[in-house]
């Protein structure tokens, strides 16, 4: 593929220097000297972005030695583009180099007033098919927060940028679109709704889901991250929330398998103790996973959630950590990557050099990690927090800070980048952050090990399917075995049923001591010379692990069983009790939908 010329756009100058970002067997190949594109934005966009573009630069100069070096090539959006290209906010050639330059960052845009204007951000996402809204959030040193201790607080967030109610499917009151379907859904499918309401459709699909969640999967993989969480409204809105859900397990039980262990697995079959390489996949309900991240954020490692949930839900937790004003973010595709200042423009304060550029300098540290340049990177996260907490800083933290010093944005820039060229042992404050993480996970585990029961409580972990209760240890036996070595079985394991593995046919079957008592006992039958098929159950009653605990609850009252097996296609992976149900709402409490 060859590099753009200038000859191909209006406006756009490629830079004569530097190599384009290539794609190859599925993973970007960056050269020492890529071209990225990059968009000044609207309002404080300019003075940030100079301000970023200079501090940026002087970490890959003191990293690599000037072995490597970005040449940037200005593209353009928002009011910028608009004058240039005769109002137009998104021209299709910034689209176009966007694509073709594959890596690039942005400062904030405006959207305009009336019109119907789409979003500039939600063109891009929809455009460049940007289904990933990645959100890291941590906490730096030396930044003012409302909470007692931020420090803890270290996720990175994945959410789906594509669907949910972001779809745009909406229908008026009082449009003929908004009778037409109000009455299908009223007549057709015997829906319930107020006269009058206003429409809207959220989709959420098995591809759009799986595809994030593999994206937040593939990046704890390659990050050393601990677990997964699937943040869902799944106890209400069970085919979107919950399918969401239910499509993140499979994806890390079908193509992450060898990597992956589900919560339950941690504390049924490991007793708390994480196995070495393996990242735990757990799920929380929306609401209460606001709640986790005030108690116990450092519960929660890599986040994957619906479109709504993360819009809230990622702001929420930057403001736990100094506001919005340093929160970075990136819409990711494939491959294709824009990354952005995830705040507002600020009108009142553009051209006023005043502003901090946290959240689009942070930006730009991801863009250098996505791209491979963690040395840069490092250099960057590490100064910040030692020019902050020596006081130096723009006006919004120095209001929060006694004896703060307050500095321009481009002066902010000077003092880390002064410190950046000063020097600095990456390598020691590298194995001081590894080690104080492998500390913290050990003291989580040595909680869970000690008390499992109130690690989950507290945690936010509330079972909501069978495959979060079933016991996945069986116990098997052969149907030729007698009963009586069956009931051994059972009797050593304390258990009341054990499995009968698949006939012939391929067809599970079930012994049970209700089954023992009424075909052996009462018929006065020898269990030394029955064997298990003569009395054994086939085939058995299963369900898929995603059903829910009310519905396995309804099956097992209306057809008067004790268990259900639970399976994976067309093999039994476990089994779930009326005790287990019984113990579930007995720990957890249960409310009613």
């Amino acid at each position: 593929m060859t590099t753009p010329t200038a000859a191909q756009y209006r406006h756009i100058k490629i830079p004569a220097t530097g190599e384009k970002i290539t794609i190859q067997n599925g993973k970007i190949v960056v050269p020492h000297q890529p071209i990225i594109g990059y968009v000044e934005g609207d309002g404080i966009g300019p003075d940030i972005t100079r301000a970023c573009l200079r501090i940026w630069d002087a970490a890959i100069e003191k990293a690599y030695g000037g072995q490597r070096k970005i040449h940037w090539c200005e593209t353009f959006l928002g009011e910028k583009a608009a004058g240039l290209y005769d109002g137009n906010y998104c021209p299709d050639e910034t689209l176009k180099v966007l694509q073709d330059l594959v890596v690039s960052i942005k400062g904030p845009l405006t959207t305009p007033v009336g019109g119907g204007f789409r979003s500039l951000n939600v063109a891009l996402r929809q455009d460049l098919d940007l289904y990933a809204c990645v959100r890291p959030v941590r906490h730096y040193a030396g930044v003012p927060s409302p909470l007692k201790h931020p420090d803890k607080v270290d996720i990175v967030l994945f959410r789906e940028n594509t669907e949910d109610v972001y779809a745009g499917i909406e229908y008026k009151t009082g449009t003929p679109e908004n009778k037409k379907v109000a009455d299908f859904l009223r007549n057709e499918m015997k829906a319930k709704f107020f006269e009058g309401a206003g429409i809207g459709i959220k989709p959420v699909s098995e591809f759009g889901s799986k595809r994030l969640v593999r994206k937040a999967i593939q990046y704890a993989v390659d990050n050393g991250r601990e677990s997964v969480t699937l943040v869902h409204k799944g106890n209400i809105q069970k085919f979107t929330e919950g399918a969401f859900r239910n499509w993140g397990y499979e994806v890390a039980r079908e193509e992450f398998g060898s990597v992956t262990i589900t919560e339950e697995q941690l504390y049924g079959e490991f007793k708390g103790k994480q196995p070495e390489g393996k990242i735990v996949i757990k799920d929380r309900i929306a609401d209460i996973m606001f709640q986790m991240m005030l108690l116990r954020p450092d519960e929660f490692d890599v986040i994957a959630t619906t479109n709504l949930n993360g819009d809230y839900l990622s702001d929420a937790i930057a403001a736990e950590v100094g506001g919005m004003g340093i929160a970075p973010g990136a819409n990711i595709a494939d491959h294709v990557a824009v990354f952005e200042a995830t705040h507002g423009t600020a009108p009142k304060y553009a051209n006023l050099n005043k502003v901090n550029p946290g959240s689009l300098l942070f930006s730009g540290v991801m863009m250098l990690e996505y791209m491979g340049w963690t040395e840069a990177a490092d250099l960057i996260t590490l100064v910040y927090p030692e020019v902050v907490s020596d006081g130096i800083v723009t006006y919004d933290f120095a209001r929060q800070i006694d004896g703060a010093t307050e500095v321009s944005t481009s002066a902010f820039a000077d003092a880390l980048i002064e410190r950046i060229q000063g020097g600095i042992d990456l390598e020691a404050k590298r194995r001081a952050q590894q080690a104080q993480l492998v500390k913290e996970r050990k003291q989580r585990e040595i909680r869970r090990l000690l008390q499992p029961m109130e690690e989950m409580t507290e945690s936010g972990r509330v079972p909501q399917s069978v495959g979060d209760l079933m016991t996945r240890s069986l116990i098997t036996v052969n149907g030729d075995e007698t009963v009586e070595n069956a009931m051994h079985l059972m009797t050593e394991n304390n258990i009341s049923s054990i499995v009968v593995e698949p006939d012939a046919r391929g067809i599970w079957g079930i012994l049970t001591r209700r089954d023992i008592v009424s075909k052996i006992v009462r018929n006065n039958k020898s269990p030394s010379t029955t064997k298990v098929d003569a009395i054994a159950t086939r085939p058995v009653v299963s369900v898929p692990a995603e059903t829910s605990i009310r519905e396995a609850a309804e099956m097992i009252a209306d057809a008067r069983y004790s268990r259900l097996t639970v399976a994976q296609g067309d093999k039994i992976i476990g089994i779930v009790t009326e005790t287990d149900i019984f113990n579930a709402v007995e720990k957890f409490g249960w409310a009613s939908e």
